[in-house]
């Protein structure tokens, strides 16, 4: 998913702001769409995997990733990271191995030629969107090293 087009980045821009996070957008495009001020845009090379990559290179102990792909939450945990998806799923130890498990039959459903489908986002989804971050704030500023904590980052692809 491009960094730009995240469904919930307002909503991520709001929760940084309000716990004075820093965020860092994603993207391997999208140069025009406007971000807040403190926001910090990395435009990688052209490629599927391009700005996956780059996130999972950089993410550290206590930062948060905002993605809804599964590898890239997985790799984001292996490092340490948070991972939350826009709908409001918190990815941890506990539910990715099931969730990348999935994924994979439903790849393989489709390259059988079943048709898979997406629900729309919903206004249920900016709201459980919300309640996570929150959730994940917390968690990820209680782990952090004291003094002086480092304040986490917020990696939206």
């Amino acid at each position: 998913m491009d960094g730009d087009a995240c469904p919930v980045r307002d909503e991520a821009f709001r929760v940084a702001a309000r716990h004075g996070l820093g965020v860092t957008v994603v993207s391997n495009g999208s140069r025009g769409v406007r971000l807040p001020d403190g926001v910090r845009r990395v435009i990688v090379a052209e490629g599927p995997d391009a700005a996956d990559d780059w996130i999972a290179e950089a993410i550290r102990p206590g930062d948060i990733c905002v993605t809804a792909d599964i590898p890239l939450a997985s790799r984001c945990l292996q490092a340490g990271g948070h991972a939350v998806a826009p709908g409001g799923r918190i990815w941890d130890q506990e539910n990715i191995g099931g969730a990348l498990a999935g994924r994979e039959v439903s790849r393989h459903m489709r390259e059988m030629g079943h048709e898979t489908r997406h629900a729309g986002f919903t206004t249920q989804n900016r709201s459980r969107f919300l309640e996570a971050m929150e959730a994940v704030v917390q968690r990820a500023m209680r782990g952090a090293p004291k003094p002086p904590p480092p304040m986490p980052d917020f990696f939206s692809d």
